[in-house]
């Protein structure tokens, strides 16, 4: 199965480069039908016509970002080398709120470039 995500341009550019592998997500139910296996096509929100596929190889569920952020590498996940010492699960509550990630659980999305 395919699935469609729109990405900021950090981000796509940093899984275009091999420097981001895993994708932070709420496992809300468009995630909950993500698969091993499955392809993530990746658009780039200024420009939709700029996308990447890759294919899913590891769906890692976490009950919140404070635990995927205790468990995961960051440095995969999206984070640059001078940024680690800071990062928090609190970052991500700029995307997704405290009750949507209480409510859905979460999600680090594994993946492989096509």
């Amino acid at each position: 199965m395919t699935h469609s995500m729109k990405l900021h341009d950090q981000p796509f550019a940093m899984i275009r480069s091999g420097q981001k592998d895993i994708e932070l997500r709420l496992y809300d139910e468009k995630r909950q039908q993500i698969r091993v296996g499955d392809t993530l096509v990746f658009c780039r929100s200024r420009a939709p016509e700029e996308t990447l596929s890759a294919t899913v190889v590891a769906l890692h569920r976490f009950p919140s970002f404070a635990a995927l952020y205790e468990a995961l590498p960051l440095d995969r996940c999206g984070y640059l080398p001078e940024e680690l010492d800071t990062a928090t699960a609190a970052d991500m509550d700029l995307y997704y709120s405290p009750e949507k990630q209480a409510l859905y659980g979460v999600v680090g999305i594994e993946i492989r470039l096509i």
